[in-house]
């Protein structure tokens, strides 16, 4: 279930509650749906019955206890949970998380890919200024993966100029240059060092690119041990520790189920950011998103493989094709960036 899916079973729960009786406001037109923040729970999190408790005349929380049987009781939501002032936060079920991942290795690089942009032209003048040119390079990708296109021309009136680099960024190389340029909003100053360059978890443009090469690995390392990916449940995942290897080690800590969740919300989310970078000509975000989605699968990776005496399962198949859906997600991303994504790093 994608987040749009789920914005409209969130509205149709309301819509039951408001029918039933128990609610007296307009349902909203929208709701927002996101992974949960700090002190969250599930997949998803959404904050309508705190948007709804004015109208409704209601404390948020009692608005939220009034939707949460007619949200749990959807199709493709396992439950859901209160937290806070009155958030809603939504599991949904493991068939749910199994389709996505059908959905992503179906797709292959195009998941995300859409068609809110079909027929629209849009214009980028920008000034003669390196960052200018690499962030409307970046655009042109985007834009045409939502089904517009770009037109780039220098000149005035300008109507896309970010901040310039401080200094030139070629002795980063390519890669490491497009990143120092993307990786910041616009309106914020580039940092040009070497710290694009070092291969640890202080440097984020490693963590996406080493995530992805990861994930290559483990398909590599799978096909040794004579099995593939399929996508399924994904069992026990009690006896991980979470740990990804030295280089992320203090990003690891929590349960692999947590660490599950947050990248399944994080992969979900993807169209829905390449939608945003598209319509508000911000690469920034799909960029630290691909960070987002590093972050999450890296903790997951050791649970993927057979340990010691075991042998390959179905939630080792499932695992793989959850680790090579990420791969694809971080590959997809990074071409539309402009960026090189490695098989072996």
């Amino acid at each position: 279930m994608t987040p749009v899916e789920l914005s409209r079973t969130v509205l149709h729960a309301v819509r039951c509650a408001v029918d039933a009786g128990e609610l007296r406001v307009t349902v909203p037109a929208r709701v927002v749906v996101a992974p949960p923040g700090p002190g969250g729970w599930g997949d998803y999190a959404t904050n309508v019955a705190l948007q709804l408790a004015r109208p409704a005349g209601q404390p948020a929380l009692r608005v939220a206890e009034v939707i949460r049987p007619y949200l749990a009781a959807a199709s493709g939501v396992t439950g859901v949970e209160i937290t806070g002032p009155g958030f809603l936060n939504i599991r949904l079920t493991a068939s749910a998380a199994e389709g996505l991942v059908r959905r992503i290795l179906g797709e292959g690089l195009a998941y995300g890919h859409g068609d809110g942009l079909a027929g629209q032209v849009v214009s980028l003048r920008i000034p003669y200024d390196v960052r200018a040119e690499v962030v409307a390079d970046a655009l042109v990708r985007i834009v045409s993966s939502q089904g517009g296109r770009a037109e780039v021309a220098h000149g005035d009136p300008v109507t896309l100029r970010p901040v310039p680099a401080p200094e030139d960024p070629a002795p980063l190389g390519p890669d490491a240059a497009r990143w120092a340029l993307l990786h910041p909003a616009p309106h914020d100053r580039p940092r040009i060092s070497a710290d694009h360059l070092v291969q640890r978890e202080s440097n984020p443009l490693f963590r996406v690119r080493y995530a992805h090469a990861r994930t290559r690995a483990l398909g590599r390392n799978a096909a040794d041990l004579g099995f593939t990916s399929e996508p399924g449940p994904l069992g026990d995942l009690d006896h991980i520790d979470g740990r990804a290897d030295d280089h992320i080690d203090d990003r690891a800590d929590g349960r692999a189920d947590d660490h599950v969740d947050r990248l399944l919300a994080s992969l979900a989310d993807h169209p829905r950011v390449l939608a945003a970078a598209a319509t508000h000509r911000a690469p920034d975000r799909l960029a630290r998103h691909l960070v987002t989605v590093a972050d999450a699968v890296l903790p997951v990776l050791p649970a993927v493989l057979p340990r010691g005496e075991e042998k390959p399962s179905a939630a080792h198949r499932a695992r793989l094709a959850l680790a090579e859906a990420a791969g694809t997600v971080l590959a997809g991303g990074l071409s539309l960036l402009g960026i090189d994504a490695p098989e072996h790093l």
